[in-house]
C-alpha cells in the first residue's frame, strides 16, 4: 500500500518501476550521498549539519561538491572549490565518521555536448553500481551538473538511484526561474526528461516555509558546540538582524524528506517539460516522477534542534 501522504495517478505500465522506488518503505538507516554548493550561501551548511547529525536516519556516504555562481564565486568553478573547502571546515567540526568528500563539476552542461568527468560523479557512479540494501538516495542542493554528469556517462544507474533534489518551484507556479534550476538549465531539463526516480522539492510554495530567526538561532544552535557556534556565526553574517526579518534555510527541506517520511506530503505526477523560457509544460504521457506538495516547518527544525542540543558537552573531533 503506498504511503498515505502520497496520491497516485494513473499511469502505463513504463512507470511501475519508478513508482517501486519511490514509495518503497525507505531503509533506516537510508543510503545517501549529497550534492551541495556548500559555500553558495548558509542554507546548505544547515542541511548538510542536519544529515550529519541523525546517523540513526541516514547513511551518509559521501559529499559532493556542486558549482555555482553568484557573488560568492567567480564562476562555477571557483564555486565548487569553496564549496569543497566547506564541507571540510564543517566535518572538522562534527563528531562521528567523516564521509569521503569530492570536488565536482567546473563548468555547466552544453547542450549536444559530451560532459567532462569529474571525481563526484565517477563515485556516485561507482557507489550506485555497487551492492547495497535498497536505492542509493542522491540528495542534491544545487545545480544538477554531477548528477546528470554520472547518468549521461552511465545511464544504468538510473536503475539503482533515486534523486531527490531541491530546484524549481512549485509546478503551479507561474514561472520555474530559480537558482539552482536556472544556473544549468541543460542539467536541469535534463534530470526531468531522463526517466530516473525523481523526488522533486519544490522551493516556492514548499521549501520557503522553512524560515528561522536571528532569537531561534542564538536560543537553539548557537550554545551547542562548535559546529552549532558555526552554522550560528554563519546565519548572523549573512542575515540582518531586524524586526519581522526571517530567512529560508531551503536546502533542509530536501534533507528532511528523507530523514523522515512524516515531515513531507508529495503526490505522483507527469514529469513536467522545463522549457527554455524557466516555465513548465505539462504532458501526461510522460513518465511519473513525485513532487513535495507540503512539509511539517517545525518538526524539521526541531529535530535538527534537538540533535545539537545532544553536542553540547563534545569538542571538535580531532
Amino acid at each position: 500500500m503506498a504511503d498515505a501522504g502520497v496520491s497516485i495517478p494513473r499511469s502505463d505500465p513504463r512507470d511501475i518501476e519508478q513508482q517501486r522506488m519511490l514509495l518503497a518503505p525507505r531503509a533506516t538507516p537510508s543510503r545517501m550521498v549529497l550534492d551541495t554548493d556548500t559555500y553558495n550561501e548558509i542554507d546548505d551548511q544547515f542541511a548538510l549539519v542536519h544529515a550529519l547529525l541523525a546517523p540513526d536516519r541516514v547513511d551518509v556516504q559521501a559529499i559532493y561538491a556542486a558549482p555555482f555562481a553568484n557573488a560568492r564565486s567567480r564562476g562555477p568553478a571557483d564555486g565548487m572549490r569553496k564549496s569543497y573547502d566547506e564541507i571540510h571546515r564543517i566535518l572538522e567540526l562534527t563528531e562521528g565518521p567523516r564521509p569521503p568528500v569530492f570536488e565536482g563539476a567546473t563548468e555547466w552542461l552544453v547542450a549536444g555536448s559530451q560532459p567532462q568527468t569529474n571525481p563526484a560523479s565517477l563515485d556516485l557512479i561507482a557507489r550506485a553500481m555497487s551492492p547495497g540494501s535498497g536505492p542509493l538516495h542522491v540528495v542534491a542542493i544545487g545545480a544538477p551538473t554531477n548528477v546528470v554528469t554520472a547518468l549521461m556517462l552511465k545511464p544504468e544507474i538510473a536503475e539503482r538511484i533515486v534523486v531527490v533534489w531541491l530546484g524549481g518551484h512549485a509546478l503551479h507556479w507561474p514561472t520555474a526561474r530559480e537558482f539552482n534550476l536556472r544556473q544549468d538549465l541543460v542539467s536541469s531539463q535534463f534530470l526531468f526528461d531522463s526517466g530516473v526516480p525523481l523526488v522533486h522539492v519544490p522551493c516556492r510554495d514548499v521549501a520557503d516555509h522553512l524560515a528561522t530567526t536571528h532569537a531561534e538561532i542564538e536560543k537553539y544552535v548557537h550554545p551547542f558546540g562548535p559546529i552549532g557556534e558555526f552554522l550560528a556565526e554563519r546565519y548572523f553574517k549573512y542575515v540582518e538582524d531586524r524586526p519581522g526579518r526571517s530567512k529560508v534555510i531551503w536546502d533542509m527541506a530536501a534533507t528532511g524528506w528523507l530523514l523522515d517520511p512524516a515531515w513531507t506530503t508529495s503526490r505522483l505526477v507527469t514529469s513536467p517539460l522545463l522549457t527554455t523560457d524557466l516555465t513548465w509544460s505539462r504532458d501526461h504521457h510522460r513518465h511519473l516522477i513525485s513532487t513535495v506538495t507540503s512539509l511539517d516547518r517545525d518538526a524539521i527544525f526541531g529535530d535538527l534542534f534537538e540533535r545539537l542540543a545532544r553536542l553540547s558537552t563534545f569538542p571538535p573531533q580531532r
